[in-house]
């Protein structure tokens, strides 16, 4: 049997690994102002969306449309595939996962689809299980369970420097309610069964990032672990956040598929455009 894994753009699977494992990536929409791109396409590169967040143009996001992913699961049954596994970021915040499941109903093949309650990284280490399990042999629920568990072990923890731009797309929810308009107050927030949650106020920017990465070691615990550090116009402090973190999970850290012991990447335009310029994230996902 030829099973075949879907993800969306949010999921930061690397180029590398989807290329080799046969992964198939949908685009989200990223607009600026009245012009529309998929995310990935280069007129949407961090730059620009970081540039176009500072300067106040409006710009928001869109899930990829039922027929979009009915389309592909067509296009890849007329290719072979007898069953498709489609991983995707939290149904909480986006209805990607929605627009799969409807596609899914009219499918040529059967098609399993999974809600990783997960963004970015997490979800990506959730399409990396589940490309495991197909390689040695399994099946695509087997495929599927693999994926929703790496999910649920994983932590995903991020600092933003203002909730604005969470709060312009609606996704701030309960930190709203505990950080209210205190301007002050350097938000740290995690991503707890789908959606996103406070985690702890700070005062100053050093300190969010110093608790940010206290509380990924804590994570982490004394288990073997893949570690990614995501960012939007902050690389230099991300950059310094991977060495420290290379330095104190030492021998508990398993190498990215990539090759690097954190993997370093600066986020797209979907989730960069909800958590604006100097977002610094940090995912740990025990081997399971």
């Amino acid at each position: 049997m030829s099973i075949v894994v879907v993800t969306d753009s949010t999921s930061t699977v690397p180029v590398e690994v989807a290329g080799a494992s046969g992964v198939h990536v949908v685009p989200l929409q990223v607009v600026i102002d009245d012009d529309v791109y998929d995310e990935g396409d280069d007129e949407v590169a961090p730059d620009r969306l970081a540039a176009a967040l500072k300067g106040k143009h409006a710009v928001s996001t869109s899930r990829p449309a039922p027929a979009v992913f009915a389309e592909l699961y067509e296009r890849l049954a007329a290719e072979g595939a007898t069953e498709i596994v489609s991983v995707h970021l939290s149904a909480e915040v986006s209805g990607t996962f929605e627009s799969a499941l409807v596609a899914s109903r009219q499918a040529p093949v059967p098609v399993t689809c999974v809600d990783t309650r997960q963004v970015g990284v997490a979800t990506g280490y959730a399409v990396e299980s589940a490309l495991d399990v197909i390689a040695a042999g399994g099946s695509a629920a087997e495929a599927a369970e693999a994926a929703r568990a790496r999910a649920a072990a994983a932590t995903s923890l991020f600092y933003v420097n203002t909730l604005e731009y969470l709060r312009r797309g609606g996704r701030v929810g309960a930190a709203a309610a505990v950080f209210g308009g205190a301007l002050a107050v350097k938000p740290l927030l995690g991503i707890v069964d789908g959606v996103i949650s406070p985690q702890a106020k700070v005062r100053t920017a050093a300190k969010a990032i110093a608790r940010l990465e206290a509380l990924a070691l804590e994570a982490a615990g004394d288990r073997q672990v893949e570690a990614c550090v995501a960012h939007l116009a902050a690389e230099e402090r991300a950059e310094a956040m991977v060495t420290r973190l290379t330095e104190e999970l030492g021998e508990r850290l398993v190498p990215a598929r990539s090759g690097e012991p954190v993997r370093c990447v600066e986020l797209g335009g979907v989730l960069g455009a909800h958590v604006g310029p100097g977002m610094l994230a940090i995912c740990v996902a025990p081997v399971l």
